[in-house]
Order: C-alpha cells, then structure tokens, then sequence
C-alpha cells in the first residue's frame, strides 16, 4: 500500500495483526503458561466436536481482545471502551497478551478439528497459527522500540484526536472520553521513554537517522497555544446541539490538556530522543547488528511473507525480477519512440512538467475518469463486489504536507463512512500522470476497496477474521501478503480491463512494479547482507524513476519496518501462480468471477490457506 501503514517496533500494537508462519516454541496446550489472564476459564459445554462451541470460543476471545485493544473496538464501532487507550507496550500489557493467548490457545486444542465441517477447519487452524505467532512475537523486545519516524503513536494519536479521525466526537460523553485517552496518552509516552532507556542498556535501539526523522514530527505537536494544536480540532467543531454551558466547558477543559498534558507528553518525547537517546542511538541499519538481529529478522520474513522462504531466496527472487521489469521497460522507451537510454528515459519521465498535474482539481477529475472506465468493465471480470459506497477525496489540509501521495480508507462498518481513496494535491510534483492508472488500480478498484470491503461485509466471518483487514492497528487476520498481493494482482489486472493502452500509463504499472521487487532486494540487502543506506538509495535510483525524495524515504522506511515491504511482489507473485494453476487445470470450466470470489471472500488468509481453498475449489468444480 502507498498510503500509511502498519507498525514493525510494537508488532501487535499498531497496524500490524498477527499472522506468524513460524511456529512458536511452546506447544499447542500452551505450556509457556503464566496464568490464564482473567482468572477463568472458559466454560464451554458442548462436545469437542461442536462447531457452536468453536464460535462461541472465537466470541469469548473477541470480546476479551477489545478490552485489552480498546482503541480497536473504537474503530469497528463498538464503542463501551471509547474513554482508554491501550498502553501496549507495557510489560503488565505484554504479560496479558501472553496469558490470553496462551488460555485460548488451550481451549482451542480441546475441539476436534476433523470432526468440524470444512470452513469450521480453517478457522480453527487460523486461530491456533494466530495465538502461536501472538507468543511466537512477545519473545522478540519489541516493546524496546516503541515507535519511529514510520510507525509512530504519537503520531497516530494526534490523528485520532484531530476530530478527523475514528474517534467520535459528537456527544459530551465522546467529548469526556477523549479527555480520558489524553490521561493515558501521557502515561504510554513516560512508558515509551523508560522502555527506549531500557533499550539502550541492552543494546537493542534504533538507528541514528530514524531518530533524526523523529525529532522533528514531535516538535510539530509542542506548540504555545492551544488553537495552534491538532488536538484543538474537536474544540472548533463542537457540535451545535451541544448546551452552551457544555460548550464552553469542553473549550476549557481540551485547553488545559493540550497545554498542561498533550505538550508536555510530546516535549519530554522529543526531549529525550534529542538530549539522551540520539547519542545511544546506532550507526547501524540493518538488524543484524541488534541481539538477536538474525533470528528476528527470519521471523519477520515469515510473518509477512506467510511462507518459509529465506531471505537469501527472497533477495535473488528480487534480482530476477528487477531484471525482468527492467527490461519490458526498455521496451516502453522504444514503444514511446524516446530519444535516449534508460536512465535518461528515467529522467525525462520525473521532469518534464507536461508529465504533472497544473492543480490538485484537474488530478482529481482524471482519476475520477479512470474510475468510471474501470466501473464499466467491472462485471466481466468480478461476481461479487463491495456493498459499501467509494469515494475519492482529496487529502486534508491538516495532515497534507507530511501525508503519503494517496492511500485507501475502508468503509465504516455501520455504514457512516464510505470507502475512500485519498490523494494528496499539496505537492504536484510527487504524482506523476503516468502513473495514475495502476495507482488507482492498487489503492481503490478493484485494489484495496474490494478487498477490504468484502471481507468486512462477510459477516459469516468470524470477528478475528472480518475485521482484520480494516483496523488502524490491533485487529487480526490482517495479512500484508495477501492484502498487497491483491492489490499488485489488481494492477495486473488493469491490462485485461482495457487499461495501459498508453505506453507511459504502461510504464507507471511497471515503475510500481519495479518499486516492489527492489523492496526484495533492498531489504534483504539492508538486514541480511549489511548494504549501507547509501547502497541501498543508489541501487533504487538507478532501477527507476523514483524521485530522489521518494527513493529516501523508502530505504529509511525499510530500515525500521523490516520485513514488511517483502510481503508485496510475494504475494503477487504467489496469487498469479494460482490463477494459472487453476486455469490450467480446468481449462475451459475455469470461471474468472468465480475465482475471484473465492480469493475475495475468505478475507485475509495466509498464502498456503489461500492455496488449499483454491485447491478444494478446482477440485470441487472437477468433478461437476
């Protein structure tokens, strides 16, 4: 995804839902035990093999997992926990996430999976691989390295109190809430403070430019008056209704918690990262040089790729591909009849000014015609689409200037917001025409949207599986192989949409190409192969046309979120071999629509469940 994305320091606390392929050490029964969390078990009394007590488990787990995450239950709408924000990365948190797994995990080993019908299987099999990687990721200090320039709760928490957010703000009780995040906010930031300190006696800290990005997103939120803040948002949109006495209180009270708490929390934060930790901080990149570091590495290729692909494997997988890509894009050049070289093609192309938007207005009327062309054709090709309505926006003023060049939102699950595709008019020159069409394509339809929103809207799916593809962070069954997998699939499927009939619209779908398979090469570089920043910047500018800027900020986002950027072209790579699998061993019954239902409507799943799916589909259809 191009937009925001989930959290590696905290792994469970942010984006990031857990999905582990490796195995952790403790066995099924959960033999790490440290107790059961709640002081109970639970009371189940039908048979092993009773699929309403499978659910009934998967409900029990739910509703305990939002009162440890309540800032998830916010998000899917439920809204009894609105007034606490979690601090995950405490060692009395972490101690519960331990204790639920390991309860539920036990529980769960109690029923009879072959007794169950088929679906029932693999959601067991989801849950118990879930509970595994949740203990599978508390044995790594990740709690150590609560947040960075790319991954930031200060951050995020300033978006959930700007009145933009998922955070209501229409009532005095949602006005009384937020107040009592505020209180647990400041505690999260002394946590974090003592967990980086901590941190840095055990040699497990971040690298030096992660920490000079930081310094200035939190001097952002230390302002001198109140109406200057984010946070001041809610206070200029009081609702209307609201008494006027209720008015001016809640005008006072936001005032003295952004100045007597909010800026207090983000100056000590950037007190600390400038005063103390810069100087511990390494000059290192990859994570070989932290405890550990390789070990924690090949988790993190597991968790995100979802197979038991090495990273030595993954990095010539990339080479490959940067070479196959690289060269189908000579052949655009020759196609567009330019005068020049590869590299300098790479030039003309980031530019040229004919190739950039005059205004954020005519971007947004373009990409709206690449959506109804798209909505034309879309039935040829899909049997199922989202209920949910879409729209396209532009980015707010607010967040802007350090905002991504587009992301996706999903759809609210109540239905009070719609699926919404964001694109960011404040610098022009970031959004190039040529690559519109395959943006589009990844972000919105059929990419995220479709992806996202049918599985949120398939409420024979259990909770942990809905709603893991639309949470900010916390949720589960949110599987970065799968989710961008289909959303690089999307893109191919532009060519059979009738899309690309440009060659520079062409060349926009194989520069995102490019971008995901350097990410095999680089990252691999940067963690398992010790390549340096510099390497790793010089290597992207010469296989794309990337602005320098651009190619910056992906290196340094793959210096503190490893793993994550490999799940892409793997993914995509692995979905395509299983429509070509299927085709050929239907032939002439293979049914594009229905296909792409079957991928769509298990929400998000590893890839070797997605394969056996697949595998029962093409045999089931076999045998009609």
């Amino acid at each position: 995804m191009i937009g925001r994305t989930t959290f590696f320091p905290t792994f469970r606390v942010f984006l990031i839902a857990v999905v582990a392929c490796v195995l952790a050490a403790c066995g099924p029964d959960g033999s790490q035990s440290e107790g059961n969390g709640s002081g109970t078990e639970i009371a189940v009394a039908d048979s092993p093999t009773s699929p309403d007590r499978l659910y009934r488990l998967f409900d029990s787990y739910f509703d305990e997992y939002l009162t440890l995450y309540p800032t998830a239950a916010t998000w899917i709408g439920e809204h009894r926990f609105d007034d606490r924000f979690e601090i995950a990365i405490a060692a009395e948190h972490r101690d519960r996430q331990r204790a639920l797994a390991q309860r539920f995990l036990r529980e769960a080993a109690g029923i009879d999976q072959d007794a169950l019908p088929n679906e029932a299987q693999t959601d067991l099999r989801l849950f118990m691989k879930y509970r595994r990687g949740d203990l599978d990721d508390l044995t790594f200090p990740s709690h150590l390295l609560p947040f960075d320039q790319f991954n930031s709760m200060p951050n995020e928490f300033a978006l959930l109190g700007s009145g933009d957010g998922y955070q209501p703000f229409r009532t005095v009780r949602d006005y009384e809430n937020f107040l009592s995040r505020i209180d647990d906010f400041a505690v999260w930031a002394d946590t974090a403070v003592e967990n980086m300190r901590e941190g840095a006696r055990r040699g497990v800290v971040l690298p030096v430019v992660a920490v000079e990005r930081m310094l200035p997103q939190m001097a952002d939120q230390i302002v001198d008056r109140p109406e200057d803040s984010i946070f001041y948002g809610p206070v200029r949109d009081l609702p209307a209704d609201l008494p006027p006495g209720e008015r001016d209180r809640f005008a006072g009270l936001y005032r003295a918690a952004i100045m007597d708490k909010l800026v207090p929390s983000y100056a000590r934060l950037h007190d600390f990262l400038s005063t103390e930790y810069l100087a511990e901080a390494r000059p290192t990149t990859g994570m070989s040089a932290l405890p550990d570091g390789d070990l924690w590495y090949d988790h993190l290729v597991a968790y995100h790729t979802t197979t038991r692909l090495s990273a030595e494997e993954i990095h010539a997988m990339g080479l490959r591909e940067v070479a196959r890509i690289r060269g189908q894009m000579d052949a655009v050049r020759l196609r567009a009849g330019f005068d020049g070289d590869l590299p300098a093609f790479f030039e003309h192309l980031k530019t040229d000014p004919a190739y950039f938007w005059p205004t954020g207005d005519a971007m947004l009327a373009d990409y709206r015609s690449v959506e109804a062309r798209i909505n034309s054709r879309l039935g040829e090709f899909f049997s199922i689409a989202p209920r949910a309505a879409f729209e396209i926006r532009p980015v707010e003023a607010f967040r802007a200037a350090s905002a991504a060049g587009a992301e996706y939102k999903s759809p609210a699950v109540d239905g009070s917001r719609p699926g919404i595709f964001y694109l960011n008019t404040y610098d022009l020159s970031r959004m190039a025409r040529w690559g519109m069409e395959t943006l589009f394509l990844h972000e919105a339809i059929p990419g995220h949207h479709f992806q996202q929103s049918i599985a949120l809207e398939n409420t024979a799916l259990p909770r942990f599986r809905r709603f893991g593809t639309t949470s900010p962070w916390n949720l589960e069954g949110g599987v970065t192989a799968y989710a961008e997998g289909w959303a690089l699939y999307a893109e191919d499927l532009g060519v059979e949409l009738g899309l690309f009939q440009d060659p520079y619209q062409y060349f926009g779908k194989l520069n995102d190409e490019m971008l995901r398979a350097m990410r095999l090469v680089v990252d691999t570089g940067i963690h398992r192969m010790d390549w340096s920043r510099q390497r790793a910047i010089d290597y992207m500018r010469a296989n794309s046309s990337l602005p320098e800027s651009e190619v910056v900020a992906e290196v340094e986002r793959y210096i503190v979120w490893p793993g994550q950027a490999l799940a892409y072209k793997v993914g995509q790579l692995e979905i395509r071999r299983l429509r070509s699998e299927a085709e050929a061993a239907l032939g002439d019954r293979f049914d594009l629509p229905a296909w792409h239902e079957l991928v769509l409507s298990a929400g998000e799943v590893p890839l070797d469940v997605l394969a056996e799916r697949q595998q029962v589909w093409v045999t089931g259809r076999s045998e009609n």
